[in-house]
């Protein structure tokens, strides 16, 4: 897994060293469809042992899965998502959202997601005013935060120099 990126005061790059790796997005996916132990992992990834348990490690390391003994006749581990996990739901919906859209295309998308109570399809997720309506990316602006650095600092400031 890599690590290391050069901005610790970047929210994507600090989140790509927890996510940023196929196996552990491709982990998470199988979490959210209901896997949790090592073995079912295993054999719905068809992952080698040695990365499937150094992917699991770094997740429970991570706070987004806690390793729960699950056995009646001697250990036997569950990964269940924590709090900090269930929360990427909204990203992997997005994210499979953009490549039903752009990799397969309309009509022709592998899974759809439906809400339980209603039955109906979910909307897209978009990025929305305090009202509810969307808002188009031309219309968004990036902002240094209360955890901004200097350089960032700058670069904004000569950013708006243009």
């Amino acid at each position: 897994m890599h690590r290391g990126y050069d901005d610790p005061h970047c929210a994507i790059a600090r989140s790509l060293e927890i996510l940023g790796d196929g196996w552990t997005l491709m982990i998470l996916r199988e979490a959210f469809l209901g896997t949790r132990r090592f073995a079912d992992f295993e054999r719905h990834l068809r992952i080698s042992k040695n990365v499937l348990s150094k992917r699991l490690a770094h997740l429970v390391d991570e706070g987004v899965f806690t390793k729960v003994d699950a056995g009646q006749f001697g250990a036997r581990y569950e990964y269940r998502l924590t709090s900090k996990g269930k929360d990427l739901l909204t990203v992997f919906t997005a994210l499979r959202q953009w490549g039903d859209r752009w990799v397969f295309g309309e009509e022709r998308e592998p899974m759809l997601v439906h809400d339980r109570q209603t039955g109906s399809p979910i909307l897209p997720v978009r990025i929305r005013r305090a009202d509810g309506t969307p808002i188009p990316s031309r219309d968004l602006e990036l902002r240094p935060g209360p955890g901004a650095s200097d350089a960032q600092l700058e670069r904004w400031h000569a950013s708006q120099d243009d």
